[in-house]
């Protein structure tokens, strides 16, 4: 069982890099909502209009254009029985459909930040997304069009709100450098064996041992360290072959990345230390620490550092600034928005081709 941190189901937009989560629905950014924001559900909205914020709206076949790539992908990736999965009685296709809605919200939010800051496309921005729209548009089949209800006016107006929202947020991070030192960054590589103490019933559901099973788990444990301190007569990769209960052996990573009492054995040994036994959610662990710093992988840590400190600042201006609007959500309309089920209808490539021109 891999011991990284799991942050759920993972939502894979191949998008602009903004916030530092999503939230559900047309709730507040990724801080702490704001006891000023203000949701209202109300009447008076145009045809086909799904939410409104402030000046600028989003109409269910612009919805219906992310909302439909966003389940073909994940039956591509996953089958169509994925949607059967459900959480705590949150249906899966639910939980997609306010994702969705959040994403394209926030996209909208940050068009109405670009407008404040008086940032626009210029022209040869502009022609990007005429060509990319031309691209995504042509690559729809009829019943595609009909089903989403788009046109190619659409799809550009889409990829224009997505090439400005990028830009605003690169606008607001451009002058955010923060320097990064080795030890803060630093990556080290470790191999160890794993020995559970805790089994899966038939849904996949985690049950923990009893006392008396962990007791057991701890004993084995003690004996395969004993064997890992003995060099001479047995050596460790071998070790990890007949006892590991872990899908993986060896892994790579920085501060915050793993569990947190594994990461801190790790962190303290030295080349070629073996641990004493780690407890950790998942079982005992035996440590062996490959390498206490990796040049390249230090290096890359640094940038992915930095993109979450640049994501961090923005979030704390995009909060500020989103809970000072009005949002109106079309519940009726919102609630009447499915899935499309038609075989004919298997459109993926709207955030491919986006990236295709604006990478």
């Amino acid at each position: 069982m891999p011991i990284i941190k799991q942050n759920g189901i993972i939502r894979k937009w191949i998008a602009i890099l903004i916030l530092c989560g999503l939230t559900a629905g047309l709730s507040a950014g990724c801080g702490k909502k704001d006891s000023s924001t203000k949701v209202v559900l109300m009447t008076g909205f145009e045809k086909d209009e799904i939410f409104r914020i402030e000046t600028i709206s989003c109409t269910v076949p612009e919805l219906m254009v992310y909302l439909t790539n966003t389940q073909n992908q994940y039956e591509y990736a996953y089958g169509k029985e994925i949607w059967n999965t459900d959480l705590d009685g949150v249906t899966l296709e639910e939980n997609v459909k306010d994702t969705v809605l959040a994403k394209i919200a926030q996209v909208k939010t940050m068009n109405l930040l670009a407008e404040n800051y008086q940032i626009f496309l210029d022209g040869a921005e502009l022609e990007k997304v005429q060509k990319a729209a031309g691209e995504y548009y042509d690559s729809l089949t009829e019943q595609e069009i009909e089903k989403m209800g788009v046109s190619e006016e659409t799809i550009r107006l889409l990829y224009e709100e997505y090439a400005r929202a990028d830009k605003v947020y690169e606008f607001l991070i451009k002058d955010i450098n923060p320097e990064i030192s080795d030890d803060e960054a630093r990556t080290i590589t470790v191999e160890h064996i794993l020995i559970k103490t805790y089994a899966k019933d038939g849904t996949g559901k985690r049950i923990s041992y009893t006392e008396e099973g962990k007791g057991e788990a701890y004993d084995r444990a003690v004996n395969i360290l004993s064997l890992a301190q003995d060099t001479e007569n047995h050596n460790f990769e071998d070790l990890i072959q007949e006892y590991n209960e872990d899908s993986i052996a060896t892994y790579s990573f920085g501060k915050g990345e793993m569990d947190p009492a594994f990461e801190a054995a790790a962190f303290e040994l030295e080349t070629g230390e073996i641990s004493g036994i780690v407890e950790s959610e998942y079982g005992y662990h035996i440590i062996k620490c490959l390498n206490t710093f990796n040049r390249e992988e230090t290096d890359a840590n640094k940038l992915k550092i930095v993109q979450t400190r640049k994501k961090e600042v923005f979030g704390e201006k995009y909060d500020e600034f989103v809970n000072t609007l009005t949002r109106r959500l079309n519940e009726k309309l919102w609630q009447e928005v499915t899935f499309i089920r038609d075989e004919h209808v298997t459109t993926t490539t709207f955030f491919d081709v986006y990236m295709q021109y604006f990478d």
